[in-house]
């Protein structure tokens, strides 16, 4: 039986058990407990701030692993990797290649797309930035010494200034923002009526890939959360299915064969935003240029921040298209090119992010997610 509880003291995980190092608000610290929690791996939690993970785990980003023998391992792509070679038993990645890959790229959209309407939602609306910065005080701010509003103070400011506005929103962008959500929200909403997963009967990657941004930030979040409840329930109903699902009930769940046609809105809609935004920071990160320019389905976004995490975003899919047995890859091809992915994913020549280049991870001591061109930002 799985059990997760608040673990008292720090340091490494015993009895077999790892330790996940994280927030309760936290995007992507949703998302590995809900794989976690899925595979009915052990864990117990532990509140952490990015400045105590910076001391244990040599990177100050939300979450990261403690495992038994004291190593720590970070980025949940990665762990989520690691996890799925030690536990073999009931993946999430699915056996079928062209799904394999589907999966990878709805989880790379999921994670570095959706992130920025996850963040605007959070800290543009008034209701949610005073109702998560009391959150993470209470959370993570015990035992520093300044008066709670006036932490609570700084944490707008400093969310708002480094992921909205910094991030490129804007009265221009604003509704361009919202309106990715809302059209994730009809594109899921579509598949979730016909099946419990994206893929069928049981989770798949893109299901828990799609758990960072709707568990505990969409659904979480009063704004994007009361949009949820009325305009998509069948995404509402699923993210408290994938919470609730567990691979010894579900992994004998059959998969619909290949790639169904209700994905390809989604597909398209990756294609147009995410892998678009992705190609235009690959460029401009190798231009050395640390702020770029990108039109993304008809709206200027200006000054965003380039990203050496998110050229790898790009080298890392194309990586796992190039390791495609032949037909699956030619199926992969006409499905990207049908759905407006296939030119973005390789408009940009020799990419060399020069993230995790002995592919070590998760296994780097000190390898941050960067968020723009030498600066460093914890992931929330």
């Amino acid at each position: 039986m799985t059990v997760h509880r608040a673990a008292e003291r720090d340091g490494a995980a015993s009895g077999g058990r790892v330790r996940v190092h994280g927030a309760k608000i936290s995007y992507f610290t949703g998302k590995l407990e809900s794989y976690l929690r899925y595979r009915e791996i052990p864990y117990d939690f532990v509140p952490s701030r990015p400045d105590q993970l910076r001391k244990r785990a040599g990177a100050a980003q939300l979450p990261a692993v403690a495992l038994p023998d004291g190593r720590f391992i970070t980025d949940t792509t990665p762990i989520i990797s690691w996890f799925e070679q030690q536990h073999p038993a009931s993946p999430v990645v699915p056996e079928d290649p062209l799904q394999a890959f589907t999966c990878r790229l709805i989880e790379d959209y999921a994670d570095e797309w959706l992130w920025r309407p996850a963040m605007h939602y959070r800290w543009s609306y008034d209701v949610d930035k005073y109702l998560l910065s009391r959150e993470i005080v209470r959370e993570l701010t015990t035992g520093i010494p300044v008066p709670a509003v006036f932490k609570r103070f700084m944490i707008r400011q400093r969310q708002l200034r480094v992921f909205v506005t910094g991030d490129g929103v804007n009265p221009a962008t604003r509704p361009h923002v919202e309106g990715s959500y809302l059209c994730a929200l009809d594109l899921l909403s579509s598949i979730f009526e016909r099946r419990p997963f994206v893929l069928g009967a049981r989770p798949t990657l893109a299901d828990i890939g799609l758990m960072g941004p709707m568990l505990r930030h969409f659904s979480h979040d009063p704004t994007p959360a009361a949009i949820m409840q009325e305009r998509a329930p069948a995404v509402w109903e699923w993210v408290a299915r994938m919470w609730n699902a567990k691979a010894s009930k579900l992994s004998g769940g059959a998969l619909v064969p290949g790639v169904p046609s209700d994905l390809e809105p989604l597909l398209a809609e990756i294609g147009e935003t995410h892998l678009e935004y992705l190609s235009a920071n690959a460029i401009a990160w190798q231009g050395g240029d640390g702020r770029f320019d990108v039109t993304i389905q008809g709206t200027a976004y200006r000054r965003v921040p380039a990203s050496r995490y998110r050229v790898w975003c790009l080298e890392e899919l194309r990586k796992r298209f190039a390791d495609l047995p032949e037909t699956a890859a030619s199926e992969a091809r006409g499905l990207l090119q049908k759905n407006r992915c296939w030119e973005p994913l390789w408009r940009p020549a020799d990419l060399a992010s020069g993230h995790d280049p002995d592919r070590r991870a998760p296994f780097v001591d000190g390898l941050e997610v960067l968020t723009a061109r030498g600066a460093r930002a914890r992931r929330d």
